[in-house]
């Protein structure tokens, strides 16, 4: 008889609390470096923490994955309980915190790693499609398996209403700051082999470029029908998020649609006012 398999996600997957605990899905905490600050990501510093930093100061964070030792001590803690691992991490693109995960669990037996190529709710969509396979009684084996198939089918896209933190990040020039924000352009973005890509750029209002975005990209794909994420980095208005799902429900009948926060990794990169429409596709 195969052990139980529990489910592990870094901090990037931006599920919350109540998401984690219904699906017992664990997660380690990246590291927030604010000058000679250091920060877990998610548990002593937030979104929010961010943006009161930049508008004091200027100051951007940057994020560092956890390290070798972390992710064994988190690893075999869990495998103390007498289950095995199936462990996911944001994009090996965008970050190395996949490649210490796959140091550590070389060292261990019972931990198998998944490149998830994508971030954010993203990351949090394969978590949970891992943890009702694991509730089903599927092995460790057989879902890191079943979840490195799924890479592909997870769609991970955003709206941004401001260039202004790329540009301040260094991962946009200045220029191209400016023009944006001078033809008020709202750039969309979507992971393309493991990297984030502007796949186009929308004009106007954001209130209204949120509608357009979150038709065009439910107009898109064959939508699975299972969970679906509006996921926001603050700043968006309530109402607008709880519009955005019904928009959701009504064109994918049957979904459980959760409104997230996005953490410190969109929020440093994308900024306030960043909104995305994530899934699974069939």
């Amino acid at each position: 008889m195969s052990k139980p398999a529990v489910i592990t996600a870094d901090t990037t997957c931006d599920l919350s609390d109540e998401l984690k605990a219904r699906f017992g899905i664990h997660t380690i905490p990246l590291t927030i470096q604010l000058g000679d600050d250091c920060y877990l990501d998610g548990e002593d510093f937030s979104a929010e923490d961010i943006y009161t930093r930049y508008r004091a100061d200027g100051t951007l964070p940057k994020t560092a994955a956890p390290g070798i030792q972390q992710f064994t001590d988190f690893f075999t803690e869990i495998l103390d309980t007498g289950a095995e691992i199936v462990h996911l991490d944001i994009s090996s693109e965008l970050s190395g915190s996949f490649n210490n995960a796959c140091i550590a669990a070389s060292e261990l037996e019972g931990v198998y790693t998944v490149d998830s190529r994508s971030l954010c709710t993203g990351v949090g969509l394969l978590a949970i499609e891992g943890a009702e396979c694991a509730q089903c009684g599927m092995s460790a084996a057989d879902i890191a398996g079943h979840l490195r198939d799924m890479v592909d089918k997870v769609d991970t896209s955003f709206v941004l209403d401001t260039l202004e933190f790329m540009w301040k990040g260094g991962r946009c020039s200045g220029v191209t700051a400016l023009g944006a924000n001078l033809l008020h352009l709202k750039p969309g973005l979507e992971m393309r082999d493991g990297k984030l890509s502007v796949y186009k750029k929308y004009r106007g209002n954001i209130q209204a470029v949120y509608r357009q975005y979150t038709k065009e990209r439910l107009a898109s794909a064959e939508i699975r029908p299972g969970h679906v994420f509006v996921t926001d980095s603050g700043d968006v208005p309530e109402e607008t998020i709880r519009e955005l799902m019904d928009m959701v429900r009504e064109a994918v009948p049957g979904a459980e649609v959760h409104s997230a926060k996005a953490g410190c990794t969109i929020t440093s990169h994308c900024g306030p006012k960043t909104l995305g429409v994530l899934f699974l596709k069939k």
